[in-house]
């Protein structure tokens, strides 16, 4: 959600290589952008001034109001009830034990991604919680979505949890995001969140086109075994990220 969409398609366009659709009126102003003809995300203006600017995460269900259910249940919050968005889909907005905010998606028309991975498309999301929520948080996305997961702790030297679907099996090539955990020695009014990453093809260079853009860099460009990423915010202050993929992951 921004404040100034058009604003937004600039900033996208050009570091993404997006281009946009007509504005949807029936979807509270949704644009989508497309990648080669293929839907990668949307923008939507925010309806309150007071609303923070940020990407949100749509985590897909066949079932939204058991889904929703099952949310209060383990002992998450359901927001906004879920509610109809035409014949494109239902969706409602919940918070995890932690705190960190996300959307379920329950598909119509629109059924979501149709590139990821690729450069200027979706690559991952991950939710970042605090040390003392992490098992809360570790049980409630496995009561609610089933999630089969991976401890990748070792790999990469710090506490982090990858998710695949339920009934997929637990590699890298089913992976869809994960659990982090917040470093002890962040801001105490940093909320849990989640961080959504695009691919790029280069990622110093989409760093380097950012700051051109009127954004800016949070974390540097960072080796990983998966690939190099860089934490960024956006010329309207809405924090992602980008990742370059190493060949092969």
């Amino acid at each position: 959600m921004l404040p100034d969409v058009a604003a937004g398609k600039r900033f996208y366009g050009e570091l993404l290589g997006w281009s946009f659709g007509a504005t949807d009126p029936g979807r509270e102003g949704y644009t989508t952008a497309t990648l080669d003809g293929k839907a990668v995300a949307g923008l939507v203006a925010k309806p309150d001034g007071r609303m923070p600017t940020d990407w949100n995460v749509h985590l897909s269900t066949s079932d939204i109001a058991g889904a929703a259910d099952r949310i209060r249940d383990a002992g998450g919050q359901v927001i906004m009830d879920p509610f109809a968005l035409g014949g494109a889909g239902a969706t409602a907005v919940a918070a995890d034990p932690g705190g960190a905010v996300f959307q379920l998606w329950q598909p119509g028309t629109m059924k979501g991604f149709e590139a990821t991975g690729t450069p200027g498309a979706y690559a991952w999301a991950e939710v970042h919680t605090r040390s003392a929520d992490k098992e809360a948080v570790d049980t409630f996305y496995d009561a609610v979505f089933g999630f089969v997961t991976s401890d990748l702790t070792e790999v990469l030297g710090e506490d982090f949890l990858r998710w695949a679907p339920r009934g997929e099996p637990a590699d890298e090539a089913h992976a869809i995001g994960g659990r982090a955990l917040i470093a002890a020695d962040a801001p105490e009014e940093l909320p849990a969140h989640f961080l959504l990453y695009f691919a790029v093809q280069d990622c110093d260079e989409a760093v380097r086109r950012t700051a051109r853009l009127g954004g800016r860099t949070v974390l540097e460009p960072t080796g990983t075994p998966f690939g190099r990423h860089a934490v960024l915010v956006d010329d309207q202050g809405a924090f992602f990220a980008v990742i370059a993929p190493e060949e092969g992951h």
